[in-house]
């Protein structure tokens, strides 16, 4: 017999049964928390020896396949010799449109009353469909009585149409934990460190622990972090989610698999793309009427993700969209379905800890079995901060209420939020609270009910701003429920208008927060650095593992220079010449491919403008704000190590050729940091210098100092990429010879020479 199969009844019958088209009109983005608030309200009318929120659970033979079935039934309810299994089920349709009920419900239903009259030895069993108007709070059941004979021959029919995926993903398995046994690393040789990151990253996941690491460039994070996780698959641990801000590192993590399955491994991974990025239609309208991809969606799918596991292990956007095209499926719902079934995903940051786009059907249980490996861990502090963060403005209540005057309801709701937007502008009290205004909530709570009544009206398009709106309150509720002493108020007043914000701070408890279900957490970078700082901030604690390994190449590889010249915002206009200059006489001494970063878009502009392109024989590029991805490529296509003229490309601290990037070799001659990349003043960072400073640490250097630095860091890092590159990198600002600067400075850099 195979190994079993575990399977919870609603992801079993919802393959079997689901049909229909993805329409995602407006749904009530509260509808998880009325749902839950309407079966508690039919549970708590409860006779005395009722049940509710029951677990279930018991083994069924189908073929040579055992399946483990499970799940959590709404309620059962005991009459005298009668037993009823309850499946309640909240519906925004109006209850006398329901005629039979959902063959998908019924059969939830129908699985839990036969696990539970075979526990319970019982020869028949009804079942009792309820549902409940979201807008009345009108109920309808059905109820059905079966004989055990009856659930038997039904539960089977249902395991059988599911053996032939199940013997799928059963295979599957097999072949991956017989091919991890024997899985070798993939390279003849461990670089300097490199075993001993993968063997910390291995023990990690064995003990259910986490760990942070630094790691430097040339260290090989990401084979090194992915091996010794699918190793320790072959110990029980089931799957694995790859999450890194940034698309080239998604790209990095799908080449390390290719070695491994090169090595033999056999494993199925998928990549998530952004909705947006990766729909087929011109515009991103998810129904049926517009999109064929989205009509009959869930007739088709089933077809599709048998076809796409059969066939293929690493499961890139370009094989999703070419498996999407051929069943007519969605190509984002398709990875979405797949990231439940394969044994490793690679994803954006959001996916998991993003509330508002996180994976959903993701439950504790599936957690508790998953390890997290979170690539270029320094970008989680600056993304935890704006996914915890949100904010409203006055204006756009105002926009709204002005294209809608005539309705009643509405408008009542948002003059009523103006009110206490008015109010708070009026009041003399701190810009910066450490409490949330509570009327202004309790007024945006309403005009959330108002408006999803109005939008889940039919035959109605809601205009953009509207929409917005919605999302944007929506957003700013799910935040307020997070608040705590490491978030803020925020009050931005303006002659002609107010903005509010819930500023998180510190992201750290949250983040701790989201990861602790999971099995394992692995956080990692090149540039944890400070350790200290960047430990603290991905909420790292006494019980957590930490690795730091120094950089695996020889001081020899880098020529560090430093010209100090100040930069700061009064002297640039002074010293920008003396800079350029500076650039010029390093290229003319050392010929080849350069990056130049600057702290800003004006101050690369201005510098660009000034610099004297007559004196340089090379081809010179600039960096454009919102570059798409073929401009990004083309970009990074033009340091190439054979052509006839060097090319100078003008880039952003902290940007998207700043990290993430490998130009080898000849690729990249020399890379200069004008700056230190300290972040623009503003009320938020004197926000986190101010709570930082008041905990008894340096809040300067937690507000400007250390982000800073760690895009110089980042920037720095694209130079020596192998064992056999060679560079120059230059660093032109005074600061870097203080002793603060200097203190930071990575191990590799400290042989610096000063230019005068």
């Amino acid at each position: 017999m195979k190994s079993p199969i575990k399977i919870s009844i609603r992801e079993l019958v919802e393959f079997v049964f689901k049909e229909g088209s993805i329409d995602l009109r407006f749904q009530a983005r509260s509808s998880m928390t009325i749902g839950t608030r309407l079966h508690q309200k039919l549970q708590k009318e409860y006779k005395e020896g009722d049940e509710k929120e029951v677990f279930l659970k018991g083994e069924v033979l189908s073929g040579d396949v055992l399946f483990q079935l499970e799940g959590r039934c709404d309620g059962i309810h005991y009459n005298e010799d009668e037993v009823t299994v309850e499946e309640i089920k909240s519906t925004a349709k109006k209850i006398d449109f329901i005629e039979k009920g959902s063959r998908v419900h019924w059969a939830q239903g129908e699985c839990y009353a036969y696990l539970l009259a075979k526990e319970k030895g019982l020869s028949h069993i009804g079942v009792q469909l309820t549902y409940i108007e979201v807008e009345t709070e009108e109920t309808k059941s059905f109820q059905q009585t079966y004989t055990i004979e009856e659930l038997d021959r039904i539960v089977t029919g249902i395991l059988e149409a599911y053996t032939p995926f199940a013997n799928l993903l059963l295979t599957n398995e097999e072949n991956k934990m017989k091919s991890i046994e024997g899985l070798a690393f993939p390279y003849p040789a461990y670089r300097k460190g490199q075993k001993n990151l993968a063997g910390a990253v291995y023990k990690t996941v064995i003990e259910s622990k986490s760990l942070y690491a630094n790691a430097p460039t040339g260290t090989g994070k990401t084979i090194s972090t992915l091996f010794p996780t699918v190793k320790a698959m072959g110990e029980g641990r089931s799957k694995w989610f790859y999450v890194t801000a940034k698309t080239i590192t998604r790209t990095v993590a799908e080449e390390a698999l290719l070695l491994l399955e090169g090595e033999g491994l056999s494993h199925r991974s998928v990549t998530i793309t952004a909705r947006d990025k990766i729909c087929f239609k011109e515009e991103t309208i998810c129904q049926k009427e517009y999109c064929e991809f989205a009509n009959g969606y869930y007739d088709r799918i089933n077809g599709a993700l048998i076809d796409i596991l059969t066939n293929e292990s690493i499961i890139t956007r370009t094989i999703i969209e070419s498996y999407a095209k051929k069943h007519t499926v969605c190509p984002f719902e398709y990875s979405i379905d797949l990231s439940y079934l394969v044994d490793g995903v690679i994803c954006d940051y959001n996916y998991i800890f993003d509330s508002r786009v996180s994976l959903k059907r993701l439950n504790d249980e599936g957690k508790n079995d998953t390890t997290l490996l979170i690539d270029e861990a320094h970008n989680l502090v600056g993304r935890g901060r704006e996914m915890y963060s949100a904010s409203l403005k006055k204006s756009d209540f105002s926009l709204v209420q002005k294209l809608y005057p005539e309705h009643g309801g509405l408008n009542t709701s948002i003059t009523a939020v103006l009110k206490s937007f008015r109010r708070i502008k009026k009041e003399d009290g701190k810009a910066i609270r450490s409490e949330i205004d509570e009327e202004l909530l309790d007024s945006i709570m309403i005009f959330i009910e108002i408006a999803e009544k109005n939008l889940g009206e039919g035959g109605r398009e809601w205009p953009e701003e509207f929409m917005q709106l919605y999302f944007d309150v929506i957003s700013f509720v799910r935040i307020s429920n997070l608040f705590s002493e490491e978030h803020r108020f925020v009050i931005s007043r303006s002659s002609d208008d107010l903005e509010v914000k819930i500023f998180c701070i510190d992201p750290s408890k949250l983040i701790k927060q989201v990861a602790k279900p999971y099995h394992s957490s692995i956080f990692f970078s090149a540039t944890l650095h400070p350790f200290s700082y960047y430990f603290q901030q991905l909420g790292g604690g006494e019980e957590d593992y930490r690795f730091l390994i120094p950089s695996p190449f020889q001081h020899e590889q880098w020529q560090v220079g430093i010209h100090p010249i100040s930069t700061r915002f009064k002297d640039r206009e002074r010293t920008l010449p003396y800079i350029t200059h500076s650039i010029e006489e390093t290229f003319n001494g050392y010929k080849g491919n350069y990056l130049i970063f600057f702290s800003s878009y004006a101050y690369m502009q201005e510098a660009y403008d000034k610099l004297n392109k007559a004196s340089l024989d090379a081809d010179i590029i600039i960096q454009a704000p919102n570059m798409i991805e073929g401009e990004r490529e083309a970009f990074l296509g033009e340091f190439q190590s054979d052509r006839e003229r060097p090319v100078i490309g003008f880039a952003v601290l902290g940007g998207i050729f700043s990290e993430g990037i490998d130009l080898k070799g000849d690729r990249l001659k020399g890379v200069i940091v004008v700056g230190v990349g300290l972040p623009q003043p503003s009320l938020e960072q004197e926000i986190i210098k101010d709570h930082f400073n008041a905990l008894g640490m340096n809040g300067f250097d937690f507000a400007y100092v250390y982000p800073g630095m760690n895009k110089v860091f980042q920037s720095g890092g694209r130079l020596i990429r192998s064992e056999e590159d060679r560079g120059i990198l230059k660093l032109i600002d005074d600061r870097y010879l203080t002793p603060k600067y200097r203190s930071l400075f990575l191990e590799e850099w400290k042989g610096y020479r000063v230019i005068t």
